[in-house]
């Protein structure tokens, strides 16, 4: 099992993931991404849907119309860890690559 990283950890690891947060009410990463459309929208869910599979951690993932919104947590940890911030990087580059 994944352990849960220390806030510190989490926070200087958010210095090369611009446009993550860290929830400390809920304990996980929250990023919203905005496209042209929903059809930009939903292409970049499929991919992400497909990323997680292969990653096998998978996200909590909200849409409207243009919007993507991500929160990332490891429940069996009871927050954030390694894997969640593995997961904000392989998103940041699917989204940069759009």
């Amino acid at each position: 099992m994944a352990e849960r990283l220390p806030e510190s950890e989490i926070t200087a690891a958010l210095g090369a993931l611009p446009g993550w947060t860290f929830d400390v009410t809920d304990g996980s990463l929250w990023r919203a991404y905005t496209f042209r459309d929903f059809v930009e929208a939903f292409g970049f869910m499929a991919q992400v849907a497909a990323l997680q599979e292969r990653m096998d951690h998978h996200a909590t993932i909200t849409n409207t119309y243009s919007q993507v919104g991500v929160r990332l947590s490891t429940h069996d940890a009871g927050g954030v860890t390694e894997r969640d911030l593995a997961l904000a990087r392989a998103l940041e580059e699917r989204a940069l690559g759009r």
